[in-house]
């Protein structure tokens, strides 16, 4: 039995929601970063057991290691399904002007500039069509898509010219 698309499917996302999802896919990449981390130390640890110390790493590097992550990880989401472990969770779909999902390069130009501009998204408020930064210079869009498919919903409407 097929359950009928919720009302608002096809529709641009709103900062609520895009945020939420942004905030779920920071959590797992700062997961990301700790999981480096205790890699690592892991590595000294068996190095050099008896001579272990806890290293101090630079904040900065930490900073660097969690972007590339996050470029990585938005990257790949959206590149094959169009949409992040965040996005996910909160029915959300990242389309390209043609309404597919993102190719490789243009989600690795998206990712480039949501890690280097994370406020970009705070656009989303003000714009009437809820585009962030990176939506207007790259031209992509964020839907509301609950379906499970890899591919973007059939039942999104046509982008507003």
């Amino acid at each position: 039995m097929s359950h009928p698309a919720p009302p608002r499917q096809g529709e641009a996302a709103g900062i609520v929601t895009r945020g939420l999802a942004a905030t779920v896919d920071v959590v797992l990449v700062g997961l990301g970063v700790a999981a480096v981390y205790l890699g690592w130390i892991g590595l000294l640890f068996l190095g050099s057991p008896t001579g272990f110390s806890w290293p101090t790493v630079p904040w900065g590097l930490l900073l660097l290691i969690g972007m590339a992550l996050a470029f990585c990880y938005l990257t790949a989401g959206w590149a094959t399904t169009g949409r992040t472990y965040g996005a996910a969770l909160l029915g959300l779909r990242v389309l390209s002007r043609s309404g597919h999902h993102l190719h490789w390069a243009g989600a690795a130009a998206r990712a480039a500039l949501c890690t280097l501009v994370p406020l970009g998204l705070a656009w989303v408020a003000v714009s009437r069509r809820r585009r962030s930064l990176q939506d207007i210079v790259l031209g992509t869009r964020v839907v509301y898509d609950w379906s499970h498919s890899t591919a973007p919903s059939q039942s999104a409407p046509p982008r507003p010219r």
